[in-house]
């Protein structure tokens, strides 16, 4: 996801500078959409791997 991200904010920045506003736009927006989707996945694996949850902790009880 962070991935696709970084390529749809390379995308705005070349349209951008190329002059192309809408599709700069839409590159961007598309882009902060999936960089706050990532942050919230990120969060939501931190807070597991924190409280412990996983297949390992099941295997050792």
């Amino acid at each position: 996801m962070l991935k696709y991200a970084i390529i749809f904010a390379l995308i705005a920045l070349v349209a951008g500078a190329l002059g192309f506003g809408g599709v700069a736009a839409g590159a961007a927006g598309i882009a902060k959409i999936l960089f706050g989707l990532f942050l919230i996945v990120a969060i939501i694996f931190v807070v597991l791997a924190a409280l412990g949850v996983g297949a390992a902790k099941k295997i050792m009880k």
